[in-house]
């Protein structure tokens, strides 16, 4: 890869410096934070509730254990994890955009979620964290916006210990055409107008579509899951894969 190639990166569709694609996306988890939750009831009708209980409940984590759950955002994971580990386990909810870190705070302090989870701004590329620190990480639908997903998938396995498991939830490659023809519909021309009429905010969601068509393929993320220290690499599709949770073991 070229000096240039190493300095620019992908926003959406458009081609742009690494620092500029860092500023934009967090301006754009700035502006919908507060509407995040809504918007994804809207977006997939409730379903994205399911795709969650199922990433938690693949875990299989249990009372006492430590938990990452990266790309927090309003802590839908980080609760159900929260409510697994019991009293004496922990989670940290981790995120880079502090809007949406905050309003997932508020959420769960509302709901008496206190006392098991810690709130930490990172990123992803670089958690401060040491090594060897959790027994399992969950990040859903966070890693398609990171700069360098290659990064974000070591720095992960480096914090992870030994024989934990890692869970990537997000968006993924239809396995139809027909399905990909319909959502490339659904995504391009519904999306936009609904995040302008709920959340006021139509080029977000046009970015949050552009960010879905350039993320890995299954296959493609598998390997790079499997490249930055994974072993036993594995997806299942959701929704005609329009969806895909992966997971994998640090060897």
């Amino acid at each position: 890869m070229t000096e240039r190639d190493e300095n620019r990166t992908h926003f959406g569709y458009e081609e742009v410096p690494v620092a500029e694609k860092r500023q934009r996306v967090g301006a754009v988890f700035t502006s919908v934070a507060r509407r995040y939750d809504i918007m994804n009831d809207v977006m997939s009708m409730g379903i994205h509730r399911l795709w969650k209980t199922l990433t938690v409940h693949m875990t299989h984590v249990r009372s006492g254990q430590t938990c990452l759950d990266l790309a927090a955002g309003t802590g839908d994971i980080a609760a159900k994890l929260a409510k697994a580990v019991g009293s004496k386990g922990r989670v940290v909810a981790c995120d880079i955009n502090r809007a949406m870190l905050s309003t997932g705070r508020d959420r769960l302090l509302d709901r008496g979620l206190v006392g098991n989870i810690d709130y930490i701004q990172a990123d992803a590329e670089a958690l401060p964290f040491a090594d060897n620190s959790f027994d399992c990480a969950t990040m859903a639908f966070g890693l398609r916006n990171v700069t360098h997903k290659e990064r974000a998938l070591a720095s992960l396995a480096r914090v992870l210990k030994p024989g934990a498991r890692l869970y990537v939830l997000e968006f993924s490659k239809p396995v139809s055409p027909l399905l990909s023809s319909i959502y490339d519909q659904y995504s391009f021309k519904l999306l936009p107008a609904m995040g302008k009429l709920i959340a006021g905010d139509a080029d977000s969601y046009r970015y949050l579509a552009e960010s879905i068509r350039m993320h890995p393929d299954q296959e493609t993320l598998k390997k790079m899951m499997l490249n930055a220290g994974f072993d036993r690499c594995e997806y299942l599709n959701l929704s005609g894969g329009i969806v895909a949770l992966h997971q994998a073991c640090k060897f």
